[in-house]
């Protein structure tokens, strides 16, 4: 049995969305059944002796879906060779052999990796002068007729609504053509290009017009960032200012999504509101932690009035009048509680931070309490966030390296004397394979080997000063280096088994009794995502070879906080702990004032921090319990190996 088979979705009511709608458990398992569903048309179309014809877009949504399709050709025999597909969009301007060309992108991670034969593929010349602009997307839109039109149309969809290169306020009715992007579409693009300024200012895509006259449409979304646009674009009513919704009129179109994409839905986030469910003690702290936002008041001053105003009346037929259900979720929450997270008992912990920052950012409070509590606290660095650091950092730091190098041979050669001077190998050498390409390489560029491994220093060094800051000592703290992130791009390669080697290892060689994992999936980048998911692999493994796995904690980092009704553990901070974490972040001097990756938030990483540690504390104060500074908040591993 295929994988997407095995793979449970549920098909939202038709009351609650406009369009037909399917929740994955995990985005792999939804690009397991989307790659399926491509490979019957393309099979289907093979016994007709015709080409299918796809439409197809980069990014990370539709990655898993080309990993499986290339599986599936190479496992199961699938021919592609009288498939045909047509690119959605290209960045205008951007030479097709530049690492931020959708066009190498594609043939990478896909087509390159099948027989689809060259000249069936169809990608935008984003050299095409302006002037001759019309006459091309024409004939773009005439290359797609005589293919017989688009099969299956296969999109993503961003943040702000767009669709392709259709921002918000694009007709329905749009063509191809050379489009503007929204704002927010090139800063979400900036990780791609090392800066939101090196983002170019237009692309080429097809229209509405043209989307909506293929075959089939699927729209992917995955991750708690997507959750608020598929809100949007299935929920609200039809608008110009989330252009994902005019997909919904398609008569063949479905949307696949992950469940953390599909979050803020009515069915999922208020079930209660639209049809009858299961009273589960989960289930009622969530409706009751809603209703305190609702409301506006408190656990305890919640009446059998407040209840039945909001449409919860089955709870308080099942479960008791308002005192009881309040009272049940107010001891609940205040068990959330911990002053001591792992107790005051000595115990090995480790945690694992994706980058070199994200435990300082994410649980640099906790860390503090550990510390403070008496635990050996470790520190796994999974990657070594290189390729976030800002080129003018790299060239102090060589410039510093430089200069000390030479100051130790002067001394090395008695050169006492400031008149005189020394040839250094050493300087020449930085200057040439550092500082050079540093000052010639353009926009987007990978750096040299000698400058990403600086780069890696400075940010194992930036690290090591926070943990020391958190108490942590120097031989606690591990860089693990994993090899997956080890590209110099933003794009990484797919985590393998040596990935998964390195963590193991050094799980089982620490032997801790706590691990504390980023579980952050709203990292726009991957990286979080990645590297939980080799850690969970690498549980995985043990627990087959018959190990007894630690307790194991997961926190989010820079991007949210866990909802209310999630947390299981809430880590009051003091006035005192914040101040701390803040000293600890600030030792990450190459992540402030600009740094790379900061996304769609403006404020840097310790102010996301301390804003998010307040709302924490804010948040259950505002629902009756102790008031406190700031808190950290973590929820315990459910055992999925997948997100």
């Amino acid at each position: 049995m295929s994988s997407s088979t095995q793979a449970a979705r549920t098909a939202l009511p038709a009351r609650n969305v406009e369009a037909p709608t399917y929740v994955f458990e995990s985005g792999s398992d939804a690009c397991n059944h989307v790659a399926q569903q491509i490979a019957s048309i393309v099979r289907d179309r093979n016994s007709l002796g015709r080409t299918a014809t796809l439409g197809l877009v980069a990014g990370s949504s539709p990655i898993g879906v080309y990993q499986e399709l290339v599986r599936i050709h190479q496992e199961n025999d699938l021919d592609l060779s009288n498939v045909s597909i047509f690119m959605v969009n290209e960045y205008y301007g951007v030479d097709p052999d530049r690492l931020q060309s959708l066009r190498r992108w594609l043939l990478e991670n896909f087509v390159k990796k099948t027989n689809i034969k060259p000249e069936n593929v169809h990608c935008f010349d984003s050299s095409v002068k302006p002037e001759n602009m019309g006459t091309y997307c024409r004939h773009y839109e005439e290359e797609i007729a005589r293919a017989g039109g688009l099969d299956v149309l296969l999109l993503g969809v961003a943040p702000n609504g767009a669709v392709g290169f259709n921002e918000p306020y694009t007709s329905k009715s749009s063509r191809t053509r050379l489009a503007t992007l929204d704002y927010q579409t090139r800063l979400d693009a900036a990780s791609l290009f090392f800066s939101e300024s090196n983002v170019p200012t237009r692309g080429l895509t097809i229209g509405f017009g043209t989307m909506l006259e293929a075959r089939k449409i699927v729209v992917l979304a995955f991750g708690d960032g997507k959750a608020g646009v598929v809100k949007k674009a299935l929920e609200d009513p039809i608008s110009d200012e989330t252009p994902a919704g005019w997909l919904r009129i398609h008569n063949d179109v479905s949307f696949i999504v992950d469940k953390s994409a599909a979050a803020q839905l009515t069915e999922i986030a208020t079930p209660w509101r639209v049809g009858r469910v299961e009273w589960t003690d989960e289930m009622i702290k969530r409706a009751v932690l809603w209703l305190c936002e609702r409301s506006g008041k408190s656990l305890l001053k919640l009446t059998d009035s407040d209840f039945r105003a909001h449409g919860l009346h089955s709870l308080l037929r099942t479960v008791g009048a308002a005192a009881v259900v309040s009272e049940r979720v107010f001891n609940r929450m205040m068990a959330t509680i911990s002053l001591h997270p792992c107790g005051t008992n000595r115990k090995r912990i480790l945690t694992f931070s994706p980058h070199p920052d994200d435990d300082v950012i994410s649980m640099g409070g906790t860390m503090i309490r550990l510390v403070d509590d008496g635990h050996e606290l470790h520190v796994a660095y999974m990657t070594s966030g290189n390729i976030a650091v800002n080129d003018y950092d790299a060239r102090r730091a060589a410039d510093l390296l430089s200069e000390v190098n030479f100051e130790f041979e002067r001394e090395q050669k008695g050169e006492i004397d400031s008149e005189q001077s020394t040839d250094s190998s050493f300087r020449a050498f930085i200057e040439e394979k550092i500082v050079k390409p540093l000052e010639q390489k353009r926009p987007g560029d990978i750096d040299t080997r000698e400058a990403l491994a600086l780069k890696r220093l400075v940010r194992w060094s930036e690290a090591r000063a926070a943990a020391r800051v958190c108490g942590i000592p120097e031989e606690r703290v591990h860089f693990l280096n994993l090899p997956f992130y080890a590209t110099g791009a933003v794009e990484k390669l797919p985590a393998g088994e040596t990935d998964r080697r390195i963590v193991r290892e050094l799980i089982e060689t620490l032997n801790p009794e706590v691990i504390f994992v980023a579980g952050d999936l709203s990292d726009p980048h991957g990286t979080h995502r990645v590297c939980a998911l080799v850690v969970f692999s690498a549980l995985h493994e043990m627990l087959e070879a018959g190990k007894t796995l630690p307790e194991i904690f997961l926190y989010r980092g820079a991007w949210q906080e866990w909802p209310l009704d999630q947390i299981e553990i809430a880590v009051p901070l003091s006035p005192r702990d914040s101040e701390k974490k803040r000293e600890a972040i600030f030792r990450h001097a190459s992540q402030k004032d600009g740094a790379l990756f900061l996304g769609d938030d403006a404020r840097e990483f310790w102010q996301r921090a301390e804003d998010r540690n307040l709302a924490t504390a804010d948040a259950y104060n505002r629902i009756g319990l102790p008031e406190y500074y700031a808190a950290e908040a973590f929820v315990h591993w459910d055992g999925s190996f997948e997100f």
